[in-house]
C-alpha cells in the first residue's frame, strides 16, 4: 500500500509542462466557449436592455418626430462594450462550463484522471486565461468610459430629452483645492459652442482670507471661465470686506470636472477609476469615492472566484446530470452577486468601511471556492 501523497507511477500531474499540448487543448477550448458565452450573456441582456428602453428611445417627441433609426443603433453599438463589462464574470463563468461540458462530454477529463493528470491541473489553462481576462476587463472599463462614455450619455439624453445636447443641473463641485461650487446648470461644448454655466457660485479659501465669486454666467476659454456679471466679496482677516467686480476665475476646475461631478451624482458605479482617484483627491473624506475605488479594484478578482465557485460542481456530476452540477454552482455565484451588491451598498451609505465593503466578497466566496475546489475528484 502506498503511503498518503506518494506519486504513483507514471502519474503526470506534477510532470506536465506549461504550456504544453494538453494547455493548449484547453485554452483553445475555453477560448471558443468564451467567444460563444460573450454571444449568449450579452445577447440576453443587450435584449433585456431594448425591451425596457427602446420604447422610451423611439418615442415621438412633442413635436412629432422620431429619432433616426441609425441613432439608436448607434447608441446601442457604444452600449455593447458596458453591457459586456457588467456581465464579464457570468461570462467567465459561462465559458468555463461550456468548457468543462466539452471535456466531460468527450470523457476528457475521466481519461486525464486514469493517467494520473487531476482534474485541476487539467482545468488550470482555464483559470490563466480568466486571470488574463479580469486584468484585461479593468483596461477595457477605463478605455470605454474615457473614449466612448461621453458620447453614450450624451446620445441617451438626446434621445430620451429629444435637445442637441444635455443638461446638467443643480450641481454642486470642489476644485482642486478642494473650494465648493455651485452651479445652477452647465452646458457642456457641443458642436461650435463652447461650455457654459448659467448660475455660478464659488467660496474660495485662501490663507485666512475667504472670498466669494457669484455670477449670471461663464464661459470656458482658454483654460478659465470668463463671467458674465461676475462679482467679487472679499473678506479679509485684517482689514474688513470690500465687493469688486471680477471678469474671469481661473479656479481648478474644467468641464470634465463638471461633468465627473454629474456623474458622481448620477451614476456613480460609472466612474472610471481614474475619475475616481480625482474625486478622492478633492474630497478625501469622502466614504463613497474610497468605496467604490476599492470595488472598482476587487471587480476582476470576480472572474476567478465563479469559476472556483461554479466548475467543481460540474466535475462533481456524472453527464446525464451535469445540468444539475451547472445549476448548484449559478446558484452560488447568485449568492455571491447578492453579497457583492449589499456590501457595495452598506459601504456607499458609510454602514461598512472601504476595504470590508469591497473586498468582502471576494476572500468570502474565494476561499469557499477554494475548499469547493480542492474537494473536487481528482
Amino acid at each position: 500500500m502506498r503511503a498518503k501523497g506518494e506519486r504513483v507511477p507514471g502519474s503526470l500531474s506534477t510532470g506536465l509542462r506549461l504550456g504544453g499540448r494538453l494547455d493548449r487543448y484547453v485554452a483553445e477550448l475555453f477560448v471558443g466557449s468564451y467567444a460563444v458565452a460573450i454571444l449568449l450573456v450579452v445577447g440576453i441582456f443587450l435584449i433585456l436592455d431594448m425591451t425596457s428602453n427602446l420604447d422610451n428611445y423611439m418615442t415621438a417627441g412633442r413635436d412629432g418626430t422620431s429619432p433616426g433609426t441609425m441613432e439608436v443603433v448607434t447608441l446601442y453599438c457604444l452600449q455593447v462594450p458596458f453591457l459586456f463589462l457588467q456581465v464579464a464574470p457570468f461570462v467567465t463563468l459561462v465559458g468555463g462550463l461550456f468548457t468543462v461540458s466539452k471535456l466531460m462530454a468527450n470523457s476528457e477529463v475521466v481519461a486525464a484522471l486514469s493517467v494520473g493528470v487531476s482534474a485541476r491541473r487539467v482545468l488550470l489553462p482555464v483559470f490563466i486565461c480568466a486571470t488574463v481576462v479580469g486584468g484585461g476587463m479593468f483596461g477595457v472599463r477605463e478605455l470605454a468610459i474615457e473614449s466612448i462614455g461621453e458620447r453614450r450619455d450624451h446620445l441617451v439624453d438626446r434621445l430620451l430629452n429629444r435637445r442637441p445636447a444635455p443638461v446638467y443641473e443643480n450641481l454642486w463641485v470642489k476644485d482642486t483645492a478642494g473650494n465648493p461650487i455651485r452651479i445652477d446648470a452647465f452646458y457642456p461644448a457641443h458642436g461650435k459652442n463652447e461650455a457654459r454655466i448659467e448660475g455660478f457660485g464659488a467660496t474660495l479659501h485662501q490663507g485666512d482670507n475667504w472670498i466669494e465669486v457669484s455670477a449670471r454666467g461663464a464661459q470656458y476659454r482658454d483654460g478659465a471661465w470668463k463671467l458674465e456679471e461676475g462679482e467679487r466679496f472679499s473678506i479679509y482677516a485684517e482689514s474688513g470686506s470690500e465687493t469688486q467686480a471680477v471678469a474671469s476665475l481661473e479656479a481648478g476646475l474644467s468641464p470634465r470636472d463638471i461633468r465627473t461631478a454629474w456623474k458622481a451624482r448620477e451614476a456613480p458605479t460609472d466612474l472610471s477609476f481614474g475619475e475616481l482617484q480625482e474625486l478622492i483627491q478633492r474630497d478625501p473624506d469622502n466614504i463613497q469615492w474610497h468605496t467604490l475605488l476599492q470595488v472598482n479594484l476587487a471587480f476582476p478578482f470576480a472572474h476567478i472566484v465563479l469559476l472556483l465557485v461554479g466548475l467543481p460542481f460540474l466535475l462533481r456530476y456524472e453527464r446525464s446530470k451535469g445540468a444539475a452540477g451547472a445549476g448548484m454552482g449559478f446558484v452560488l455565484c447568485i449568492f455571491y452577486f447578492g453579497l457583492d451588491f449589499v456590501c457595495r451598498s452598506l459601504g456607499l451609505q458609510g454602514e461598512l468601511g472601504p476595504m470590508i465593503a469591497g473586498w468582502l466578497p471576494i476572500l468570502l466566496f474565494g476561499s469557499l471556492g477554494v475548499v469547493i475546489f480542492s474537494s473536487s475528484r481528482t
